[in-house]
Formats: C-alpha cells, sequence, structure tokens
C-alpha cells in the first residue's frame, strides 16, 4: 500500500512531480496548434470546399458565405477568448481548457459530415466552425494561464516561447496541411482534426491538474455582452468594408458598414467604463497600467496584422501570378502556394523557441524590438523584388520574415504573462489572444482594402487593352474593366482561373477564336495583365504592414526592461507591485 501511494504521489500525471510542467507544456502546444491551424486550413482549401458543396463563391449572392467562411472562425475566437480566460480565472484554467477540446472534437465530426450542398451546405459549415471557434477560443484563451502557472519564472519564456511558436507557426502549417489534404477530398481538412481532438480530451483530463490561483467573484454578464456585440460589430463591419457598395470598388461608405464600425467603437469604448466601476469586471482594465502588458498587447496587436496581411498577399502574389507564370495550373496553385511558403514557416520554428529561451536570462525587449524592425525592413525588401522573381531570393526575404516574427512573438508573451498578478492570468491571456485574433481578423479588411485602393487606378486600363487587344469588344471590356478588382483578387486567392471567372459568365469566351479564348484563359495571360497593377498595391500595402512593424517595435522597447509581477494581490494601481528581476 505504501508503494502504491508514493507511486500515486510521484506518478508524472501528478501535479506536485517535478516533470507536470512537461506534461502541460506537450498537451497545451498540442491544443493551440490544433486552434491556430484550423484558423488558417480552410484558407488553402476553399476552393476544394466550395466544389464539394456545389457553391460558386464569386457569384454576387454567395459572397458572404465567402467572407464568412473566410472570417468567422477568426472572428468568433477574438470576441470570446477574454470571456473564456475570465472563467477560467474564476472556475478553473484547466477546466475551462478540457470542455474546450471536447467542443472542438464534436464540432469537427460535424464538419465532416455536411449533408447539404449549395448554400444550405454553406450554411452547416459555417454554423459548426462558429460552434468550433468557441471550442478553440476555450483553448486559445486558457493555454498560456495554464503554462504560466505550471512553470517557475527561470523557465516560463521557454514554455510560453513553445506554446507561442506553435500558436503563430499553426497559422502557417495550416496553409501547407490544407493544401494537402484539399487534393485528397475536401472533407479530409475537417476530418483530420478528430484523431487529434480525441487523444487531446483524454490526454487532458487525465493529465491536467488545476494549479493556478483563482480569482474570486461572478459573472460579469453586462461586460461580456457590451464588448461581444461591440467587437463583432467593429470587425464584421470592417471585413464587409473590402465588397464592393454602389459605384465604390470597397463598400466603406456603405451605411451598414459605417454602422457596424462606428457602432461597435463606441461600445468598446462604453465597456473600458463599464469595466471601470463594476465589482467583479469580466476584464481588470487597470491592468493596462502596467507597461509591460500594455505595450506587449499594442505591438502584439500590430505584429499580428502586419502578419495576417502578410498572408493574404503572398497567397495573392503566387496563386495569381508567380506559380501560373511558371507553369502550375490555377486549380493546383493553393497546394504549391503553401509549398513555396515554408520557408516563412521554417524561419519561425527557428527563432520561436530559441528568443523565448534567451529572453528568460535577458528580459525580452532586445529580441521583440528588433524581431519587429527585421519583420519591417523585410516587408521594404520585398518591394524591390521584380512580380516574377527568382524563388531563392523570395525565400531568404520570407525565411527572415519569419525568424523576425519568431523573435517577438514568444519574448512578447512571456514579458505579458509575467507583468500579471496570478489570479489574473487567465483573464490576461484572453485579452493578448484577443488582440492577436483581432488582428488576423482585421488584416483581411485593411490589406484588401489597400489592395483594392492600389489595382483601382492601373487595373482598369490595363485590363480594357489587354481584353480588346485579344477580340473582346470594347464594350463588353469597359464593362469588364469597370468590374472592382476585388473579384479578380477573390478569384486568384481561391485558385480560379480569374478571367475565365469574370467572362465565363458572360457568354463572351465562346463567341471568340479558339486561340483568343485560350490566349485570355492561358496561365500568361492574366499574370502578365495584373503584374504591374498588382506591383502598385503591392507597394501601398508593405509599406503600411512596415510602418506598423516599426510602430510594434517602438512600443516593444517601450515594454521597459525585465519585469515579473509579485504574487500579491491586484491593487488599485498594479504597476505598484511589480519587482524587477
Amino acid at each position: 500500500m505504501a508503494e502504491k501511494a508514493v507511486r500515486e504521489r510521484t506518478g508524472m500525471f501528478n501535479k506536485d512531480h517535478p516533470k507536470y510542467k512537461w506534461i502541460a507544456l506537450s498537451n497545451t502546444t498540442l491544443g493551440i496548434l490544433m486552434a491556430t491551424i484550423n484558423g488558417s486550413i480552410v484558407l488553402i482549401s476553399l476552393p476544394a470546399i466550395f466544389k464539394g458543396i456545389k457553391l460558386n463563391p464569386l457569384e454576387p449572392g454567395n459572397v458572404s458565405y465567402l467572407l464568412w467562411m473566410l472570417t468567422g472562425y477568426i472572428l468568433v475566437t477574438a470576441v470570446l477568448v477574454v470571456s473564456f480566460g475570465r472563467l477560467g480565472d474564476l472556475y478553473g484554467r484547466v477546466r475551462i481548457y478540457n470542455l474546450g477540446f471536447v467542443i472542438f472534437t464534436i464540432s469537427a465530426i460535424f464538419l465532416v459530415f455536411d449533408p447539404f450542398t449549395s448554400g444550405a451546405g454553406a450554411l452547416w459549415l459555417i454554423g459548426w466552425r462558429v460552434v468550433q471557434a468557441v471550442g478553440g477560443a476555450m483553448l486559445f484563451a486558457n493555454s498560456t494561464a495554464i503554462l504560466t502557472d505550471a512553470f517557475p519564472i527561470e523557465r516560463r519564456g521557454f514554455a510560453l516561447g513553445i506554446n507561442q511558436v506553435a500558436g503563430i507557426a499553426g497559422t502557417f502549417l495550416g496553409l501547407i496541411v490544407g493544401g494537402v489534404l484539399a487534393e485528397l477530398d475536401w472533407r479530409a481538412v475537417f476530418i483530420v482534426s478528430v484523431p487529434f481532438g480525441i487523444l487531446g480530451t483524454i490526454w487532458s483530463y487525465k493529465s491536467l491538474h488545476e494549479v493556478g490561483t483563482r480569482a474570486t467573484g461572478k459573472v460579469d454578464w453586462p461586460g461580456n455582452i457590451v464588448f461581444g456585440i461591440g467587437l463583432i460589430a467593429l470587425l464584421s463591419g470592417i471585413t464587409y468594408g473590402i465588397q464592393p457598395y454602389g459605384d465604390s470598388s470597397t463598400g466603406w461608405t456603405n451605411p451598414w458598414v459605417l454602422a457596424g464600425i462606428i457602432g461597435g467603437a463606441i461600445l468598446l469604448v462604453f465597456f473600458v467604463f463599464l469595466e471601470l466601476r463594476v465589482k467583479d469586471p469580466m476584464f481588470n482594465m487597470r491592468l493596462f497600467r502596467i507597461r509591460a502588458f500594455a505595450f506587449g498587447n499594442f505591438a502584439g496587436l500590430l505584429a499580428s496584422i502586419g502578419r495576417g496581411g502578410l498572408q493574404f498577399m503572398l497567397i495573392i502574389w503566387l496563386q495569381g501570378i508567380w506559380l501560373p507564370l511558371h507553369g502550375y495550373s490555377y486549380e493546383s496553385t493553393p497546394l504549391w502556394a503553401g509549398i513555396y511558403l515554408l520557408p516563412l514557416t521554417v524561419g519561425f520554428l527557428v527563432s520561436g523557441p530559441i528568443s523565448g529561451t534567451l529572453s528568460d536570462r535577458f528580459g525580452a525587449r532586445t529580441f521583440a524590438t528588433a524581431g519587429l524592425l527585421l519583420v519591417g525592413l523585410t516587408f521594404v525588401a520585398l518591394l524591390f523584388i521584380p512580380v516574377n522573381f527568382e524563388y531563392w531570393i523570395f525565400a531568404m526575404l520570407t525565411f527572415l520574415n519569419g525568424v523576425g516574427s519568431g523573435m517577438f512573438a514568444a519574448p512578447n508573451r512571456t514579458a505579458i504573462m509575467n507583468s500579471v498578478p496570478a489570479n489574473q492570468r487567465g483573464a490576461a491571456s484572453g485579452m493578448t489572444g484577443t488582440f492577436q485574433n483581432a488582428g488576423n481578423s482585421l488584416s483581411i479588411g485593411i490589406f484588401f482594402s489597400l489592395m483594392i485602393a492600389g489595382l483601382s487606378v492601373t487595373l482598369p486600363n490595363a485590363m480594357r487593352a489587354g481584353l480588346t487587344s485579344h477580340g473582346v469588344s470594347s464594350t463588353v471590356a469597359d464593362q469588364v474593366a469597370a468590374t472592382p478588382p476585388v473579384g479578380s483578387l477573390f478569384a486568384a486567392f481561391l485558385g480560379y482561373n480569374p478571367i475565365e471567372s469574370i467572362l465565363g459568365p458572360t457568354g463572351v469566351l465562346k463567341s471568340l477564336t479558339s486561340s483568343n479564348a485560350a490566349a485570355l484563359t492561358g496561365k500568361a495571360f492574366f499574370p502578365q495583365l495584373i503584374s504591374d497593377p498588382f506591383h502598385a498595391g503591392l507597394v501601398i500595402v508593405f509599406i503600411a504592414a512596415a510602418v506598423m512593424s516599426v510602430i510594434g517595435a517602438v512600443a516593444s522597447l517601450a515594454m521597459g526592461g525585465k519585469y515579473v509581477h509579485v504574487e500579491e494581490p491586484l491593487r488599485n494601481n498594479p504597476a505598484e507591485v511589480l519587482s524587477d528581476v
């Protein structure tokens, strides 16, 4: 009996075992990797998914399905992570985390067995993706807090570095995994999560324990509701801003878009005042008085916007121009785009754990600042390579971009989590997750709009000249040239033949000679047509991204030296209980 008792106390799954922290690290890394892979896996596999459910997403009435398939998961995750982080503080981080695995896995099963096609099939997928995002938000919100509880201060940077690398690497890996699985079957994109979800659920319930400090109080329902509605309205408004409205190539003058953005912003401002006055707030806004927390999250938001924008622009660049020019069919470009973006993922995987470990010794500021400056430099460098580039140059620049992102991400998250009280870690982790996921969502609206603004100046004339030179009447060419560029961008993004998507419904291709029709729908016409206009748009996009990176680097520099919160109750001014280590 004595031997049995000793084994129970010292087993690796026991919270007092010296190796328990590694169990926590491995499990939460799996959880966060699954949650973030599923945030991006759909991006690259959308053509196969829409083909599987027999829906053309480029038809005017179907664009909303496309936008919600693109952004629904990220948007819901961004909205809910703070709430689930706070629930973890109140009722147990492991409890909420484990429930997240269950919800995530069940929804993955329902996604595989979509019984409908067309619009109904799209609504089924969007609905269960939203449910899956609820589970993902539970995992995302509490994984960082669980690790902060399990690891001592001197090893926390390494642990959070691994976790953060897994989280952001998941967004890159999702592109590759989605491209490969979409080649097999569109349902494989969703079924891949099922065995890992079952494994993670069983493992987490068996191995993880509550070791953190719980907060006292009750659920702040008014705060949760105001925050949720406000953030959904704001992010949805910005996302729908890329849809044409009236005579405009974008939707920023659409009354509904303006109402969403302005109304959402007003609600979020009201949320701040509300949280400062309630007894048990959903999120303690006074945490923003902590310099490392405030500047770290601001830098994280800017980095996330830039990283998300980079993904979208590189996918369009590869799928719409570079890959077709190098002999790849439009249908195969989603898979190869994921493969050719591997250097970006490798750079991040190499630098993330190393910078996280070094930040334990030297602090986060140097690594986070240098990382974002390197990212900014790569954005500028990408402007100086031709649209039809030599791949080794592109690979080197994207690798360095990944290195810079890795240098920033792990130390930044460690500095943020070290700076907050133990009983606020769940909500703090959730708020950080909100900034990261909101940045990904914002990047779609911001960077697509900037690219459309650049294309709108030069693409219409190029399109008109190119079409008329291949036998298309000037009347039809004028109509096509007047079409908002967002259609061509989405076609390239989805791996469709852009010219065939535009001219096919008009019947014009059937009236042309076979040589002209073949030339227009071939692999060279659209890439050559859009190269100069695309580069003009790319200048606007990447300069904006570089500026964001530099501002983020300044914010990282302003975080201060290496600080760790003394484990005392939160005072009115949290900065008073920080100690330099």
